[in-house]
């Protein structure tokens, strides 16, 4: 059967046409490490391999992105796993006693 092609109640008669919803993907959300000047550099480097899954070659260029430009984007995620990655660095980061902050954008 097609998106609309009507079919016929059996009850009474009536012509009825069925209708797909129209669905939006939901938006997309970046990770963002903020630059500090007190956060050492492999603090970074081990958050990004171990947050974002990245290898050491790419956490190595995110750290210097971020320590050279003031900012770095860890990856795109939907909210909820944005939310839960900014929250878990932030939390990891306060527990280790650096002032390093992770936030989240849409992308």
């Amino acid at each position: 059967m097609s998106d609309f092609e009507p079919f016929h109640d059996n009850h009474n008669g009536l012509a009825l046409q069925e209708a797909k919803p129209k669905l939006k993907k939901p938006p997309l959300y970046k990770v963002i490490l903020l630059n500090d000047d007190f956060t050492p550099m492999d603090f970074v480097v081990d958050i990004l391999m171990e947050f974002f899954a990245m290898p050491h070659d790419k956490a190595m260029q995110v750290m210097l992105q971020v320590h050279m430009q003031g900012v770095g984007v860890c990856g795109t995620y939907s909210k909820d796993v944005a939310e839960t990655k900014v929250y878990l660095v932030n939390e990891y980061s306060r527990a280790h006693q650096h002032p390093l902050m992770c936030t989240m954008e849409e992308a």
